[in-house]
């Protein structure tokens, strides 16, 4: 394990100088100890269908962090955030902004309460619930979702969460246009960025979208 936690630190730190991204070495390793423990416990769990700890580090880690320059306010909300993408190695690199983590399925948040503390994490909170019955004590600057569901599903979803200057924040593969088409027109498509994830084959984009009424 400590061989393996090596090879992830170097690989990780060869990844980030191709990015304009700024970690600190303690975030470092906790990006790295979180794939080492999403290793560990997809074993038994099935959290994630990538198996190999470098690529999760490619396509868990580094598929995550790299929308964080993009990330406007203080409060977000992850929706159905799985094992905690993309919402765990934000919180990670982003200790000043607070994240709510929320998935429906309890083995997955069971995997995120482990890794917070672990990580000694003070700026996430998990929440074992489906997105429609969730009644936020505050509202979110930022909605995040990655690979979960349409455009339309996610606004419709999701619509009780922004605060009135809240962004959605979805992060896709490939640019969907037919997906825009269905989107109610009261969600504004802001912004589509494509991101360039070191080492991943494929695209990646980050569709930005507001609520205009």
């Amino acid at each position: 394990m400590a061989n393996l936690e090596l090879e992830l630190n170097e690989k990780l730190k060869t990844l980030l100088k191709q990015t304009a991204l700024c970690i600190t070495e303690q975030q470092q390793n906790q990006l790295v100890k979180l794939v080492l423990l999403l290793h560990k416990w997809n074993k038994s769990y099935n959290l994630t269908s990538v198996r190999d700890p470098m690529e999760m580090l490619v396509k868990h880690v580094m598929d995550s962090i790299v929308v964080s320059p993009y990330l406007q306010g203080h409060k977000f909300i992850d929706v159905g955030t799985g094992p905690g993408l993309p919402g765990l190695p934000l919180a990670i690199i982003n200790p000043d902004k607070h994240f709510v983590l929320l998935d429906s399925l309890g083995k997955r948040i069971s995997f995120i309460r482990n890794a917070v503390r672990e990580l000694q994490l003070t700026n996430v909170e998990s929440v074992l619930s489906r997105v429609e019955e969730y009644t936020p004590s505050q509202l979110f600057d930022g909605i995040l979702s990655r690979a979960f569901t349409s455009l339309k599903n996610m606004t419709d979803w999701c619509k009780h969460l922004p605060a009135p200057n809240g962004l959605f924040y979805a992060l896709k593969g490939i640019y969907n246009k037919q997906e825009v088409i269905e989107l109610e027109n009261k969600f504004q498509i802001i912004k589509v960025i494509k991101l360039n994830v070191p080492d991943l084959i494929g695209e990646r984009h980050l569709v930005l979208l507001k609520r205009t009424v």
